[in-house]
């Protein structure tokens, strides 16, 4: 017979229990010495059972709470025999007969803020446990009174599975058996002041539900055989900075839609087949995605993520994303990811007031909330929060063969003061406007993804002139591999979308990006940002009439694929897409069946193939030996000449760009070798629907001193159009 429940059980203990309001509950329920008790509310009668025996635990709460002594041997091991009010009868596992789940070097690196395979630990995962197949889960809420686990599992009763509580770490962790793949849960907290919160997803959660929904749902990410070995050998000759980078910038649920089914998105799968031959077929080297993380807004095009470590389910599952990463490199392309570790947003679901304080956020507003974006600021000096984002970039590198991340608005992470009025944020320690904190979690995590991964790489978009940015963190720099040239986008930009006739006044434009071209590893960027928010797109910016517009997007295109700096083109840019993008619908591919489109998709894949191919153009992309001016002061005829060399010298291309609707015979430009210099591009030519005024195929350099030069050539420029010559060696 069981004892009495004063004897068996507290009744304090028991009035927390049943409320579900206990902290400890690992502490009252399961076996303890001689004795077992269970909480099972659904139930009518329960027994402990087992190879030691059976023994009936006694109801010692109406709302289901039962206990027994039982036998030292039932209680090492045993399942829950249970009689349901309607007469079923279920053999379960209890989860509080197990043991912990984290170990103790796991502890000891999360409370130093070092464990760089968080992912691997924390949120959901399916393992075995003596023999037993389920999930454990764990989650960092040091403040929280009670964390539970919640799902359909166990009808949304936070009362049913309260976590066990690692003080040590504030960590939260339970097994429960007969979970798997696809269960679908969240977490119930009640804070530090006793009030029940929202429910919040697994910060560390795989995968989660299609949005509007926003549960997690359980996916470990198993053991692949991945079939991308001959890449992986070999990115980081593909991403080092003497090799050539072009990427193509996509927003996965707008580049291709399916028109007759009600115009959805493509799949992950469906992207892995036709976006890899796409991207192939032009010459990109690199693909870079707008992020992928799994986030509640599609309006916020992934820049407001809540599942940091989900791909988003819009398109599949993690497996799938996996796959068409897999699929990328088998066709030669590397995947980039945007990565948001700048801010978060305020979803009640998130990780805003997660456990009921300001826990991965600042308290401060003036320190902790973006009013731009509407976000919150990550405490980057909180060691588990710096931890949780470093993981989370070696995640993505680790579990994806993800090639690189390009980090988003790391402006508004260096500066205390982006975007603030005076008095709305507060110095550092020593005064001044930068963010400590920030600075060191950047230059961590870029040690930490090379260190780890060194054929990755990490590109900032840095948009001040914060020094040394894509310098190595041992010379003083933060670290990146890259970063975005956000002033040759505006500077530039801002020249070709004036009329022609004016532009002799701005030749400076174009001319002053290269005073500080080589002092980082530049990337130049014509990204989203640039043609969205009324900006419209690249093509209705050019000024004049149609001949005109599209001429003088071709010369801005050649112009920025001869200059320093590897490239960047967002999606439909590369068959000029007439309207500004939107998210919500496919890019315009109908406009591929008019020559004008279909010239400037030609010329970007020419473009891509002239780059890859020639060393002169990719080699010395961050060196100033691989670049010198013939002449940039022909301001009165909008024309810039310059020398492009490989690191053999005598390697070289020569590029004239001319800027105005008007043919120039007879120009004269220096060159530094004899030679056959071949036209090997020009954008007037008609194949990419120009007016076709060329120069016979090349020119021999004649022995006239010109520019400076023992050499020169006697070229015919085309209108609004640049061309190329390759010294034939």
């Amino acid at each position: 017979m069981a004892k009495t429940s004063s004897a068996l059980v507290a009744g304090s203990d028991a009035e927390t229990i049943v409320a579900g309001t206990h902290g400890d509950p690992f502490a009252v329920l399961g076996p303890h010495g001689d004795k077992i008790v269970a909480f099972q509310p659904h139930a009518a009668r329960v027994w402990a059972t087992g190879a030691a025996g059976e023994v009936e635990l006694a109801r010692i709460h109406p709302h289901g709470l039962f206990a027994a002594k039982v036998p030292q041997a039932l209680a090492g091991d045993y399942r829950l025999r249970l009689e349901t009010a309607d007469g079923q009868d279920l053999v379960v596992e209890d989860p509080y007969r197990f043991p912990p789940v984290l170990g103790e070097l796991d502890i000891h690196l999360l409370v130093e803020g070092n464990h760089l395979r968080t992912f691997e630990k924390m949120g959901s995962h399916c393992v075995t446990v003596d023999g037993v197949a389920g999930v454990q889960f764990a989650v960092w809420a040091p403040n929280a009174r009670r964390v539970s686990v919640v799902g359909d599992f166990n009808g949304w009763d936070g009362r049913r599975h309260p976590m066990r509580k690692r003080v040590e770490a504030g960590v939260w962790e339970i097994f429960i058996p007969g979970l798997g793949n696809g269960t679908v849960y969240k977490y119930e907290l009640i804070g530090p002041h006793g009030n029940l919160l929202p429910l919040k997803a697994d910060p560390y959660g795989h995968y989660a539900e299609v949005p509007p929904k926003t549960a997690s749902i359980v996916w470990e990410l198993a053991e692949r055989d991945w079939q991308d070995g001959d890449w992986m050998e070999r990115r980081h000759s593909r991403n080092d900075r003497h090799a050539p980078v072009s990427i193509y910038e996509v927003h996965l649920g707008s580049w291709r839609r399916v028109p007759d089914e009600d115009s959805r998105s493509l799949t992950y799968l469906e992207l892995a087949d036709q976006l890899s031959e796409y991207v192939r077929d032009l010459g990109f080297t690199h693909v870079e995605l707008l992020p992928v993380n799994e986030h509640p807004f599609s309006g916020s095009w992934g820049y407001q993520p809540v599942g940091l470590f989900a791909p988003t389910s819009r398109f599949g599952n993690p497996e799938e994303f996996r796959a068409f990463v897999e699929r990328m490199h088998q066709n030669g392309v590397g995947v980039l990811i945007d990565w948001v570790a700048g801010h978060f947003p305020t979803d009640s679901h998130g990780l805003a007031q997660f456990d009921g304080t300001c826990l991965y956020e600042h308290e401060d507003p003036r320190l902790g909330f973006h009013k731009d974006w509407n976000t919150l600021i990550y405490n980057y000096g909180r060691r588990e929060v710096q931890n949780y984002l470093v993981a989370n970039a070696v995640y993505w590198v680790e579990q994806y063969h993800i090639d690189g991340l390009r980090v988003d608005a790391v402006a508004s992470m260096l500066y205390l003061d982006y975007s603030r009025e005076e008095g709305e944020w507060i110095p550092n320690c020593y005064g001044g406007r930068e963010n400590l904190a920030a600075i060191d979690f950047l230059r961590r995590m870029n040690e930490v993804v090379f260190g780890e991964h060194p054929g990755a790489t990490t590109i900032a978009e840095e948009s001040t002139a914060w020094p040394m940015v894509s310098r190595p963190v041992y010379l003083g720099g933060l670290g990146f591999g890259f970063k975005w040239n956000m002033g040759w986008m505006n500077d530039t930009l801002r020249y070709i979308s004036k009329e022609p006739i004016h532009r002799r006044y701005h030749h400076d434009d174009l001319t002053f990006g290269l005073l500080y071209a080589f002092h980082e590893n530049f990337v130049l960027p014509l990204s989203h940002d640039e043609v969205v928010h009324g900006k419209g797109s690249l093509l209705a910016r050019m000024p004049g009439d149609d001949w005109q517009r599209f001429a003088n997007l071709r010369a801005y295109f050649a112009f920025m694929w001869t200059h320093p700096g590897k490239k960047l083109l967002f999606m439909g840019c590369e068959f000029a897409q007439g309207r500004e993008w939107n998210c919500e619908e496919s890019l315009d591919w109908h406009l591929l069946e008019y020559t004008p489109h279909q010239g400037v998709q030609r010329l970007i894949r020419d473009l891509n193939h002239l780059y890859r191919v020639e060393p002169c153009f990719y080699e010395l992309d961050t060196d100033p030996h691989g670049f010198s001016w013939i002449d940039c002061n022909d301001r009165d005829n909008s024309v810039l000449t310059y020398l492009r060399r490989a690191k053999v010298q005598d390697d070289i291309a020569v590029v004239a760009c001319s800027f105005t609707p008007v043919v120039r015979e007879g120009y004269r430009v220096g060159v530094p070798y004899p030679g056959f210099y071949h036209e090997v591009l020009n954008t007037d030519s008609e194949w990419y629907g120009g007016g076709n005024v060329h120069n016979g195929g090349g020119h021999q350099a004649e022995e006239v001193p010109w520019h400076g030069h023992p050499y020169s050539l006697n070229l015919t420029l085309p209108p609004l159009a640049v061309v190329v010559f390759k010294r034939e060696r």
